[in-house]
């Protein structure tokens, strides 16, 4: 087998990636939403696959691997490593989760990153109604995150937030502001925490995603002050999300003074680069992407090697889409028993879930999803659904 043709295509905001091979099997790959522009960085790997046997994905990622980058660049690289799983999984006749070992669990547990209300305010009882709906959602989910200070409109809705500048609103998806949260901050954030607690007393488990942009004492004071929550994790407070380095030996500080967990990850690419953090004990929790760490060949080995060192495992996927939902369930189903849930994406726009084949109805239910069975990733595009949502420079995705 042989991959005649790559192409990528911007689909609502999301990029999606399609290797087309001379035996007629075609495997998909979905990017977050938030990274459009990744389309003319995907074409240009073309040249490099085009004539290869795309089951071999091993030796297809070495011819490409080095040019990601930390997110966003490591999506590109990402995309496509998941789409040739899609192919090898096909041509086997076999789910990928086979070929990544096997299942370890029939069922995997999701926590609710994008299925959410729209927050008109952050004030306790915004943060209140909030988890009040997600509780109440019809996925039953068991654990669900909210952003809280850096990572959320508080920095901008609460009067001397912090001892910093508020810069302009950016164009750019991410979070810049940064700096010494002060004591009426810390007040504010906690009395957040403590609306939200209240409504979900000890059945759904509360996660937070603090930053990028917390200093290492704020950080700190706020793991200790919510201590008696018994929160999930803390994630991302020091670095993050489009952060491109990691601070190993600041959050193992963190970690090592506080019994709140923490957590961080999703922008990272590859292994070599989540050393420090799992063999430094530096976190309690990793959680890369698979749609931004290279792939789900990559999560899984990051998810065995933490295990060793008694990290846990809790991968981001907010904007991946329902493609990037299937590769997510197929390598988190081989994970081992480090592993805690992972961040659901859903479809964005609804049309979504009406271009997309192969996802199976009322597909979360108490919080978990069912690992289906399909060969490859399980899912696919449907053309003919999917061509009026085409823009014209991608009318040819399906050519």
């Amino acid at each position: 087998m042989k991959i005649v043709d790559l192409k990528c295509a911007v689909i609502g905001d999301n990029p999606v990636v399609r290797i087309v091979t001379d035996e007629g099997i075609v495997g998909y790959g979905q990017g977050e939403s938030f990274k459009p522009f990744l389309k003319p960085l995907v074409l240009q790997f073309r040249k490099a696959l085009v004539g290869h046997d795309p089951t071999d994905v091993e030796r297809m990622m070495m011819r490409i691997r080095r040019r990601g980058g930390f997110k966003p660049y490591g999506a590109a690289i990402s995309m496509i490593e998941h789409a040739l799983w899609d192919i090898a999984g096909q041509a086997a006749g076999v789910p990928v989760y086979k070929l990544l070992g096997g299942k370890v669990r029939d069922e995997v547990r999701v926590y609710n990153g994008a299925v959410r209300p729209e927050m008109t305010g952050t004030s306790p009882e915004d943060y209140a109604r909030a988890v009040k709906a997600m509780k109440d959602h019809p996925y039953g989910f068991t654990m669900v995150k909210m952003g809280v200070g850096f990572h959320s409109p508080m920095k901008r809705n609460v009067p001397d937030f912090f001892y910093g500048e508020l810069h302009d609103p950016n164009p750019l998806h991410g979070f810049t502001e940064s700096g010494v949260i002060t004591e009426r901050g810390m007040a504010y954030m906690i009395e957040c925490v403590a609306a939200m607690k209240e409504v979900l007393g000890q059945d759904v488990g509360l996660a937070l995603d603090c930053g990028p942009g917390m200093t290492p004492n704020d950080a700190l004071k706020f793991a200790r002050a919510v201590e008696p929550y018994n929160l999930l994790w803390l994630e991302d407070t020091i670095s993050g999300d489009y952060t491109p380095w990691v601070n190993s030996d600041v959050y193992r500080d963190l970690t090592h003074n506080t019994t709140t967990p923490i957590h961080t990850g999703e922008q990272i690419y590859l292994r070599q680069n989540f050393k420090g953090l799992i063999e430094g004990h530096a976190v309690n929790v990793v959680g890369p992407d698979p749609c931004d760490v290279g792939g789900i060949a990559e999560i899984k080995w990051i998810a065995e090697y933490a295990d060793l060192h008694g990290i846990m495992m809790a991968p981001h996927g907010t904007g991946n889409g329902l493609l990037g939902l299937a590769a997510l369930v197929q390598v988190c189903a081989t994970m081992p028993l480090n592993y805690i849930g992972f961040e659901i994406p859903t479809g964005k726009p609804d049309w979504w879930f009406d271009i997309v084949d192969g996802l199976p109805e009322n597909f979360v239910q108490n919080g978990m999803i069912k690992v289906w069975d399909t060969p490859g990733l399980g899912v696919t595009l449907n053309p003919e659904k999917t061509q009026p949502y085409l823009k014209n420079e991608d009318k040819d995705f399906f050519v």
